[in-house]
């Protein structure tokens, strides 16, 4: 894959799929190279592991690359939320986060506290719209606050917080611990004010399931005991007969060694955003939700998202009276997005059709009627 157009050819489902911040189809790409992987991994041959165990330095290279950070910097991880389990655990203090979070932020942060015997505890906000704004965070600022944990874009409206005003809120001494899973691949962001990054490729990344990765700076490795470290979070191979300490690098935020067809996935993922440039990408999505704007408003359709793009990314959350029956409009016409509560979340990626938006536009004018 070498243009964009190469990549947007990628998108090969179906019109109608509008559901991107919930779950991306797996691409094309990340299909055919895991089942060669798995051929390679089903002959057993040592050269043939030899190359899928390749597949661990592609994805740490990629996403380093991505993030603009040195590559000792970066884990591989199960999940976001086992990267966050890394920080939370091993942190100290008083951790900010809004009441709102995802739960890969709220349950993981709740859980930590449990565990910590007092030595952690999470301070919950609950900012107005949900959006976690350097104002909302400097109000409950105290000395006992060690770090804030937030996504970068929420999940419920879509608000892109604004990373580089909330590091210059928390001071140099605080933690910014990022969820970047709605995100990364997708905007052009400076991660290098976060201490902690997580993301997962199973949305945007179009990678599936266990595919997540975490980068950890060095403040956050001396802030951050890495008491979840296992034998993958050691220098030097398999400990046999010895208890080495952790790596000094972010490695010690590792418990074993990675799935090789899970991380052969996250490297397509990566490869394929990096190919087609991320600010390419982040223009394209950036237009589609500006039609979807116009749609709603043409529809009379309220929108819970910012309308600056600089406080958006890929996902619109539109506000109708009757939720339910927009949302079985979209379904009747074979449009996926996601409904919670009072609240309809379409989200649509850099290869989203016209054929998908034009459906999306007759849709909810089946749905909305016009004085009533």
């Amino acid at each position: 894959m070498s243009t964009f157009d190469d990549y947007l050819a990628t998108f090969d489902g179906d019109p109608g799929y509008l559901d991107w911040a919930a779950f991306g189809p797996i691409s094309p790409t990340v299909r055919a190279e895991v089942f060669a992987d798995a051929d390679l991994l089903g002959s057993g041959r040592p050269s043939s592991r030899a190359l899928i165990a390749e597949r661990v330095d592609q994805a740490q290279e990629f996403a380093a690359e991505l993030l603009d950070i040195d590559i000792d910097k970066v884990t591989l991880q199960p999940s976001a939320t086992h990267g966050l389990m890394h920080a939370f655990y091993g942190l100290k203090g008083t951790v900010i986060a809004s009441s709102a979070e995802f739960p890969s932020i709220s349950m993981t942060l709740e859980r930590a506290a449990q565990a910590s015997n007092g030595e952690l505890a999470p301070r919950w906000i609950t900012p107005e719209h949900t959006f976690v704004t350097p104002e909302a965070v400097a109000e409950a600022l105290d000395d006992d606050v060690t770090a804030l944990a937030v996504s970068h874009v929420d999940f419920r409206t879509g608000y892109r917080a604004d990373l580089a005003a909330l590091r210059d809120v928390l001071g140099p001494d605080r933690l910014l611990i990022v969820d970047a899973v709605q995100s990364f691949g997708i905007l052009e962001e400076d991660y290098s004010v976060a201490d902690v990054v997580v993301g997962h490729g199973y949305k945007w990344l179009r990678a599936a399931r266990g595919t997540g990765f975490a980068s950890f700076s060095a403040r956050a490795r001396e802030r951050i005991a890495p008491v979840l470290s296992g034998f993958g979070g050691v220098e030097g191979g398999l400990p046999f007969d010895d208890l080495p300490a952790p790596a000094a690098s972010a490695r010690a935020y590792q418990i074993n060694g990675a799935d090789q067809l899970s991380v052969a996935r996250l490297a397509i993922g990566l490869r394929d955003v990096r190919d087609a440039g991320v600010a390419t990408i982040e223009a394209t999505i950036r237009d589609h939700v500006d039609r979807i704007f116009e749609i709603a408003d043409r529809h009379s359709i309220p929108v819970l998202t910012p309308r600056d793009p600089a406080r958006r990314a890929g996902i619109v959350a539109l506000a109708p009276e009757a939720p339910a029956a927009l949302a079985a409009a979209l379904t009747n016409a074979g449009i996926v997005a996601t409904t919670r509560g009072s609240s309809v979340r379409v989200a649509p990626h850099a290869g989203t059709s016209d054929e998908t938006l034009r459906m999306l536009d007759e849709a909810i004018g089946t749905a909305v009627v016009p004085g009533v």
